[in-house]
């Protein structure tokens, strides 16, 4: 028995079912991509706001012009986005003879408070909604996640309490480990103790405001993509290694963090590059973490200069800025250090490079203070330009000069008004 299929062309009645079934299921896609007339209000207003995110200020003209929308949708939009306290008037453009046009800025007095736990200190700030620090502090972490959560509350309390209410959007919180972003639990954190933390939700019965949890890696990598270097926004697999105790990346595919099925993507600083004998399954000798990382560069040093002392166990990144300065000044100890902790550095990367095809990565972490020394050494591993794949990888140091975690803590919980358009507070929030 035969059928005639869509196209025209004979096949069995499987054949049929099967390419009616794909039709359908195109259709059914189809009809998911159609924006409904909320949604698209939505999506408008955040391509206005993301817009203003990358320029300081516009007018409605350049808004309609690089957006796409009409100039009449725009001025709509700006109507509900300053009655809602996202955006500002500020001034006038200059006149090529026409009326003039008011420059549009993201609300200057709208504010976001944020939390870095790190090992040995907590540091705290409030950012605006372009990725700017007005303010911060820090402090000794405490041993426990009880009592270092109980000051974190206390900081946004009187953070809240000087600038008003209505202008402090939410908080957000990053630390080190697994962090189940979504529920905003440390499941599992790098200090002893630490493990199955509710940050969210300790923190949002205490302060009765929305929080927002995440790594500290995938937060700075957020924060590097959406404030950093204008080449690195709209890569379409973007890279952004951390190298301190350990070394972790963040990902962003077409602009959207990937966490992962079990929130743990990005551990790359696991990966193993040189074997060594042992049945580890975590931190084994041959992998990244074990060769790259702040230890590994401070323990390498000692032994090319003859010291005895061992890598401290706190924070080694003032010792390593140290290390750098000493290789900048020609100390041969230094240098060579720096230049085998980079080769096993670009190997990883570039294994990273391969497996994801990324075509920007960014590096952070006190040895990228040596950037001019370690660049060349990261890079020679790398796929070419004119290699079989035709990559063509983007690699720079952080533009955030070592600020992408608290950054991108702080201004985690704008990060759904960048997405929805929509704001939580009602009108009235500027000061």
């Amino acid at each position: 028995m035969v059928s005639t299929a869509i196209d025209g062309s004979l096949g069995t009645p499987l054949d049929l079912l099967a390419l009616i079934h794909k039709v359908m299921q195109r259709a059914a896609n189809a009809k998911k991509r159609i924006l409904r007339p909320p949604e698209m209000r939505g999506a408008n207003r955040a391509a206005v706001l993301q817009l203003l995110r990358h320029n300081e200020h516009m007018s409605r003209a350049d808004i309609a012009r690089q957006s796409g929308l009409s100039e009449g949708t725009v001025s709509r939009i700006m109507s509900e986005l300053i009655a809602d306290a996202l955006v500002r008037e500020d001034g006038e453009e200059n006149s090529t003879g026409g009326r003039p046009g008011r420059r549009l800025q993201l609300e200057p007095t709208r504010v976001a408070f944020g939390a870095e736990v790190q090992n040995w200190e907590t540091r705290v700030a409030v950012s605006t909604m372009r990725g700017h620090l007005v303010e911060s502090r820090r402090f000794r972490t405490p041993f426990s996640a009880e009592a270092t959560i109980e000051q974190i509350a206390d900081a946004f309390l009187d953070c809240r309490k000087r600038l008003g209410s209505q202008r402090v959007t939410g908080m957000g919180v990053c630390a080190r480990g697994i962090v189940n972003s979504d529920t905003g639990v440390i499941v599992l954190g790098s200090r002893a103790g630490w493990s199955n933390v509710r940050v969210r939700e300790t923190l949002e019965a205490r302060i009765h405001e929305p929080v927002y949890v995440e790594n500290n890696v995938r937060a700075a990598a957020l924060a590097e993509y959406n404030y950093g270097s204008p080449e690195v926004y709209g890569a379409r697999c973007f890279l952004f290694v951390k190298v301190d105790e350990g070394v972790g990346t963040g990902i962003l595919l077409d602009g959207k963090l990937y966490p992962g099925p079990r929130m743990a993507a990005g551990e790359f600083g696991q990966m193993v590059i040189a074997m060594s004998p042992g049945r580890e399954r975590h931190d084994r000798p041959g992998c990244l973490e074990r060769l790259a990382s702040n230890p590994a560069l401070c323990d390498r040093y000692a032994v090319l200069a003859g010291e005895r002392r061992p890598a401290t166990s706190g924070d080694t990144s003032a010792r390593v800025r140290s290390i750098v300065q000493h290789a900048l000044n020609g100390d041969q100890a230094a240098r060579d250090s720096l230049r085998e902790v980079a080769t096993c550095l670009g190997v990883g990367i570039s294994n990273i490079i391969w497996g994801l095809d990324a075509d920007v990565i960014v590096v952070d972490g006190a040895i990228t203070g040596a950037w001019p020394l370690i660049e060349p050494v990261l890079c020679d591993p790398f796929p070419e330009g004119d290699s079989v794949t035709g990559l063509s990888v983007l690699l720079r140091p952080s533009a955030l000069g070592g600020e992408a975690a608290l950054i991108g803590a702080a201004t985690l919980p704008f990060t759904s008004v960048f997405a929805t358009g929509e704001s939580r507070h009602a009108a009235g929030a500027s000061a």
